[in-house]
């Protein structure tokens, strides 16, 4: 325990000592957010925010785990693995970003191009995870295991391209994404811990430190973007965790947020292709309360409460019922 609240300390001063340089930096290359023309109005006056603020996260990240991880002697291949594809996914959402600032437009990767390396990226836990042992192609409910064998990879790779781009849709507002992963991955390092995998737990436990720190720069009116080189990565990073934690299926709980985020834009498109309407006034979901009103502030604290709720149920049911004490 003593080396996850450490990981927590190390992600949150290593952000917050990151930041600033990296802040001054992005305002002297002009390197700003491009707002979509079909944005709310209140979302013009962004224009021009700083992003690529993932950068400084994703770094916060890294040395914090494995600072943590070789105090704790678990700087393990597990572990690498994790960070390698936190890597990798940062590198694809600043490709994204990048193709955004140059063409002064808020249009980068075409969603081919990011959907192709996400699943190339995903790969790389899927199967190391598979090869670790029958063990780790199971996934448990409660007393019930369900062997997924060689079609655990598919899985895997379905539930890491799932987070990646259901936490990249909630990345809409300011803090919204950073306040509803917080708690996640602090549940994340929960259940981790409780179950064993000591290097999930560390790695979990940075990233809630470290956007702990983003978030005083992230929060209204946010002097900085996390961009898809945060959004795309982080979420890549949540779907990792849950599969070389073996909590797969408590993830629907734990991230009830950013699954609603998504399950609003595949519910108002195929809405809107099979009846010509919309289920709501704009998608995702986020948008939708702006246009009915909400303050911005509100949305945030609403959804962050709401993520927290969710985080603190999965734990508990873990308890519960994934350790089997009911």
């Amino acid at each position: 325990m003593i080396m996850v609240t450490i990981a927590f300390i190390l992600g949150l001063v290593l952000c917050l000592l990151f930041a600033v340089p990296y802040i001054d930096f992005l305002h002297k290359k002009m390197m700003g957010q491009y707002v979509l023309e079909l944005a709310p109005e209140s979302h013009k006056q962004k224009q021009g925010t700083p992003t690529t603020g993932g950068v400084f996260i994703i770094l916060a990240i890294i040395l914090a785990s494995i600072i943590a991880l070789a105090l704790a002697q678990k700087l393990n291949t597990m572990g690498f693995i994790i960070l390698i594809t936190l890597f990798f996914y940062t590198l694809a959402g600043f490709q994204d970003d990048y193709l955004k600032i140059k063409g002064h437009v808020n249009q980068g990767l075409t969603p081919r191009a990011k959907l192709i390396r996400q699943i190339v990226i995903a790969f790389l836990p899927a199967i190391f995870i598979t090869l670790c042992g029958e063990q780790f192609t199971r996934i448990s409910f409660a007393y019930n295991y369900f062997d997924l064998l060689w079609f655990y990879p598919l899985f895997a790779v379905f539930i890491i391209i799932g987070s990646s781009n259901a936490f990249n849709l909630t990345d809409g507002l300011d803090g919204l994404a950073t306040s509803c992963g917080i708690p996640v991955f602090l549940a994340c390092s929960a259940v981790s811990f409780l179950n064993n995998y000591m290097e999930v737990s560390i790695i979990a436990a940075a990233t809630a430190g470290a956007l702990v720190g983003f978030l005083k720069y992230n929060k209204a009116k946010a002097q900085v973007f996390m961009g898809d080189t945060g959004s795309l990565a982080l979420g890549g990073l949540l779907g990792t965790l849950a599969i070389m934690g073996k909590f797969e299926l408590l993830l629907i709980i734990m991230a009830f947020v950013f699954i609603c985020e998504t399950l609003s834009v595949i519910i108002q498109v195929t809405s809107f292709k099979l009846t010509g309407k919309r289920v709501f006034k704009m998608a995702p979901i986020h948008h939708h309360f702006e246009l009915l009103g909400w303050s911005e502030n509100k949305i945030v604290i609403t959804f962050g409460i709401f993520s927290a709720l969710c985080s603190i149920l999965s734990v508990v049911l873990f308890i519960l019922y994934f350790k089997g004490i009911m």
